[in-house]
């Protein structure tokens, strides 16, 4: 297990530049909750904790090293075109490992993967918290300007047990900010969905395990009673990575600024938002901060190169949600120098990451080549 930046980082990080702490001076409540968080995300289950039957990995911060984004090593494959085929087969995402005694999941040659490097999880009570119509502002589905960016909402329907008072939940459709395609409303959601299909672990929100495609329910060899987890440790795990404080920007020197400019210029700042501000919070981290995320949480079409062909809420096979920009200067500091870019890490460096950039991207990515 993966407990420490430092064993995974080519150096000792500086002070601010690891991805594991919390923002700047909670309260000895939250600083609580925060620890309780953290001890429940670096658990590793076993299976008499009820991992399984059916599983990827065996701890959050096991896909989240450090809770920096992952590596292909560490990813994982979603459905692809024929969603209701998959739910049927066994749920949205294939788990390749499972607990003694059960078969692993076979996914059908008829099936499409869609192959996903997992997310960092610092900032999100940010993005939590940015009013829904900040992010709709930036939102031009027509194209009513004329520039070739068509930025788009994801209207989701959440699940029933996120409460209509919670951000992303009520009866939907409400819009979807967090996943590769903006699929997911609310943090609630996205760690009850982590513990459930990464690691086969039943809540009180997701108390019936996942079905085998091939062998149907295969509840039964997993001996722990469901749910194998009460709310509260969720709840626990939820207010921690709400609480996980993202990067600093580095040093701001003169060739940065011509970076920025051309960044600017060329249009890469029309989806890449540098800044956002939250709303209200009771919590003074969050609380009508300045958020400098680097995107507009909105669903673009990246082109047929970058395309899956997997539909996900309103999103289709060729869209996905602007990935937010921070923290990518320390990419580099990562696992001896590998960096890995986009959904399926198949770019290598930002100049690859650039060069892949279609569909509504074409543009700037032709002016960056120039």
């Amino acid at each position: 297990m993966i407990t420490s930046c430092d064993t995974f980082m080519t150096k000792k990080p500086t002070a601010g530049d690891d991805f594991e702490s919390p923002f700047d001076n909670l309260d000895r409540d939250l600083n609580a909750l925060f620890l309780e968080g953290d001890e429940n995300f670096e658990h590793v289950f076993t299976f008499e904790e009820g991992l399984g039957p059916i599983f990827n990995n065996t701890a959050c911060g096991s896909c989240h090293p450090g809770d920096g984004r992952g590596t292909p090593e560490l990813g994982f494959f979603r459905f692809g075109s024929d969603p209701d085929l998959a739910m049927h087969l066994g749920g949205p995402q294939h788990q390749d490992k499972a607990i003694p005694g059960v078969p692993l999941e076979i996914v059908p040659n008829n099936v499409e993967r869609s192959f996903r490097l997992p997310l960092p999880v610092f900032g999100v009570g940010l993005i939590e918290h940015i009013p829904e119509a900040t992010i709709m502002a930036h939102a031009d589905p027509n194209d009513d300007d004329g520039d070739g960016i068509s930025g788009r909402p994801n209207m989701v329907f959440p699940p029933e047990y996120v409460p209509e008072a919670y951000v992303g939940g009520g009866p939907g459709p409400v819009l979807g900010r967090f996943s590769r395609k903006a699929q997911i409303s609310s943090l609630l959601q996205q760690t009850v969905e982590a513990y459930h299909e990464d690691m086969g672990i039943t809540s009180d929100f997701a108390p019936v395990e996942n079905l085998h495609p091939q062998s149907g329910s295969i509840a039964t060899l997993d001996q722990v009673p469901d749910p194998e987890i009460p709310a509260s440790t969720v709840l626990e795990t939820v207010v921690y990575i709400r609480l996980l404080q993202p990067p600093a920007r580095g040093k701001i020197t003169t060739e940065v600024l011509t970076g920025e400019k051309m960044f600017n210029d060329i249009g890469c700042a029309s989806c890449h938002i540098p800044t956002m501000q939250t709303g209200r919070s009771p919590i003074a981290a969050l609380d009508r901060a300045d958020v400098h995320l680097y995107s507009d949480l909105l669903l673009h079409d990246m082109g047929p190169d970058l395309a899956d062909n997997r539909a996900d809420g309103d999103a289709t096979g060729s869209e996905w949600r602007t990935t937010p920009l921070w923290g990518s200067r320390l990419i580099p500091e990562f696992l001896d120098g590998n960096e890995f870019y986009m959904h399926d890490g198949r770019a290598t460096s930002v100049h690859d990451a650039i060069m892949i950039h279609g569909g509504e991207s074409q543009a700037s990515r032709n002016t960056y080549a120039g």
